[in-house]
């Protein structure tokens, strides 16, 4: 029985599971929807259990308290690791400027089996936003403006980017590089209420050759819709993406018909009416939540005090050894 609850607690069983674990961050690498989480979580719980053998058998680790501060923190952050793979989520949404965030709207959710997170508490609206680039289009920062309530039940603004997450009930929203333009439309039906809403184009600068996209009205035909944007982008210099400097005009094809229109123009077509009120932006976001990130971080923090005072009480054993040994040296040399 010692026997086996020493390989239990062996460092060749942790190289077996640190092996599986590798497997199981390479097949669940990106979140495939057809790769289960317990790839990652059952190397995790296999590690968790022998490390917490080798720290109760181990009289190496349990009898120097560095060391087995260390160990405690080595257990913490593989078990954290489990519950967080358990618990995350990571999605992505996109947000037409002026908008409120709901739940209801995020795509290619990917979430764990014991997910009970608060998005329906998640409250913000979308501002304006610029982007800086460089020449060659190599994006730099994102100046993105969001409003968020505050204690006192008012809207706050909150300046946040693709490194500077805004943070609502653990859930982490990211800036992305997909993000662009929409114009704003309200079809006006021969028979019925009018309906308002925006046309998201695809991401610029990434497809500026490519802003089409078709819309069906209800009670009317599909229309296509191609955007000639002038935002004044150049590929040879510095340039920032700003909604208030750039404007677009709006190519309607349905029917046969071809009409360009400004914003506030109206064209009659089969159906009803459409106007083009306003050129509006987007901005793409990644969500992501895992509650144990803030106490990942504080037991990575113990464990690696534990070892700096294990090799610290090491060096000053080993110092004080080699002084005594100086020490016994010199009495010996002057008998």
């Amino acid at each position: 029985m010692s026997g086996v609850i020493q390989f239990l607690g062996s460092v060749k069983l942790a190289l077996l599971g640190m092996g599986f674990l590798a497997i199981g961050a390479g097949l669940s690498y990106g979140n495939p929807d057809d790769v289960s989480v317990w790839v990652l979580v059952a190397p995790l719980a296999l590690l968790s259990f022998n490390l917490l053998t080798a720290i109760i058998v181990n009289p190496r680790i349990n009898r120097r308290p560095g060391l087995l501060v260390f160990h405690l923190g080595l257990l913490g952050i593989v078990i954290l690791a489990a519950i967080g793979r358990m618990t995350f989520l990571d999605a992505h949404v996109e947000l037409l400027q002026d908008s409120p965030f709901a739940s209801s709207d995020i795509l290619g959710v990917k979430k764990g089996l014991w997910h009970n997170g608060d998005l329906d508490k998640v409250a913000f609206v979308q501002g304006p936003y610029t982007v800086e680039y460089s020449a060659r289009m190599v994006r730099g920062l994102t100046h993105n403006h969001v409003h968020v309530p505050n204690a006192e039940g008012q809207w706050e603004t909150r300046e946040i980017g693709d490194d500077r997450p805004l943070v609502l009930e653990n859930y982490r929203f990211y800036t992305s590089f997909n993000k662009g333009f929409a114009p704003v439309l309200t079809w006006e039906p021969v028979a019925g209420a009018p309906v308002t809403g925006a046309v998201h184009m695809p991401s610029y600068p990434l497809y500026e050759y490519k802003q089409d996209n078709h819309w069906t009205p209800p009670g009317g035909k599909e229309i296509k819709f191609w955007l000639r944007l002038d935002t004044g982008l150049r590929q040879d210099a510095a340039w920032v993406l700003n909604a208030k400097q750039a404007t677009g005009v709006l190519v309607v094809n349905t029917g046969g018909k071809r009409v360009e229109l400004r914003a506030g123009e109206t064209v009659e077509l089969a159906g009803g009416k459409l106007r083009y009120e306003r050129l509006s932006t987007w901005m793409g976001y990644r969500i992501f939540y895992d509650p144990t990130l803030q106490a990942l971080f504080w037991v990575s923090v113990i464990g690696v005090f534990g070892l700096f005072a294990h090799f610290w009480q090491k060096l000053a054993l080993r110092a004080a050894s080699e002084s005594l040994q100086a020490q016994v040296g010199n009495l010996a040399g002057r008998s």
